[in-house]
């Protein structure tokens, strides 16, 4: 692990992940691109066995939040994400896909989940791409605001049971 990068697991805890596009290049600028990185996701969340409470798939960055996976570690999971992705995408793309490394910061307060929850959900209106976050295709925003499940399952049952208090901060 590279020097003074400290990542906590095994505390149960959710974890709040962003990383990077190499050079935060916009490699993931389509609709077939992103698309592409959720059914990675999905399939990761299935093999490896983690919750997703939510998720924000950016033109050049992505922001997820997830339990600990029970068949190795975030680290892993994203590893293979990354991987699968780029492989898939290979055509469109030349070279590094993803910057080496992402932040991970520890979530274990609803306070922070709803935070968290409303920042991602928020990153497509703030750019501009969309006017409301529900309408962002590649984000879990239209889950918890009507319940609409996209291609990678929000399956937490506490993340679920608290959907209401984060519609209500959506509104």
């Amino acid at each position: 692990m590279p020097k003074g990068l400290v990542r906590y697991y095994g505390g149960d805890d959710l974890h709040f992940i962003t990383f990077s596009c190499y050079h935060r290049l916009p490699f993931l600028d389509t609709a077939e691109a992103r698309s592409v990185f959720l059914e990675m996701l999905e399939d990761a969340r299935r093999k490896y066995l983690f919750r997703v409470a939510g998720y924000v798939v950016m033109p050049e960055h992505v922001h997820l939040l997830v339990s600990e996976p029970q068949i190795g570690t975030p680290s892993t999971v994203l590893q293979v994400v990354k991987q699968r992705t780029a492989r898939k995408i290979h055509d469109v793309i030349r070279g590094q896909m993803w910057q080496r490394r992402f932040y991970d910061f520890n979530v274990f307060t609803q306070e922070k989940v709803t935070e968290k929850l409303f920042y991602m959900h928020e990153n497509p209106v703030k750019r501009g791409l969309v006017l409301s976050a529900e309408e962002w295709s590649w984000s879990s925003a239209r889950f918890y605001r009507s319940g609409e499940q996209g291609v990678v399952k929000i399956l937490d049952e506490k993340i679920v049971a608290c959907q209401e208090l984060t519609r209500v901060s959506l509104v």
